[in-house]
């Protein structure tokens, strides 16, 4: 059981399923810093000074709740932070996948050109190899 667990740590489709997951997660840290530090500053700016991670619902206090109880809030800021990076992310995958299609296009194409088996004797050729042929038989005779 141990071999066949380590032929199928080996395998190829295993290392790169890790190796996908390893660079999605450092992908991932990009894609936050990218929105929460470079984009939404300027749409906050533009939008008067408005901190889309600072957008909150407050919900009332609940009659179970102790005196001193930090308050419930709905986090739509962050929603919206969430929703950009999954748009980019999902962009940056189109993208990734958009090319790769136009190279498995591109490489189909190359072979479709790939030029024709050379054509057979022609019938004037044949019957000059087969004339030919029969005066070497003859010959021999």
């Amino acid at each position: 059981m141990l071999k066949e667990f380590q032929k199928f740590i080996m395998r190829g489709n295993v290392l790169d399923l890790a190796v996908g997951i390893i660079i999605g997660a450092a992908f991932t840290t990009i894609v936050n810093s990218l929105v929460n530090d470079i984009i939404m500053p300027p749409i906050g700016w533009l939008l008067g000074g408005v901190d889309f991670s600072g957008i909150v619902i407050t919900l009332p206090a609940s009659p179970l709740a102790a005196a001193d109880a930090a308050p419930v809030t709905i986090n739509v800021g962050m929603f919206i932070n969430t929703i950009i990076n999954f748009l980019i992310v999902a962009f940056a995958v189109f993208l990734l996948v958009r090319s790769v299609n136009n190279m498995m296009e591109r490489f189909k194409k190359q072979e479709e050109v790939k030029p024709a088996a050379p054509a057979g004797p022609t019938t004037e050729e044949k019957l000059v190899a087969a004339i030919d042929k029969l005066n070497k038989y003859l010959e021999t005779k």
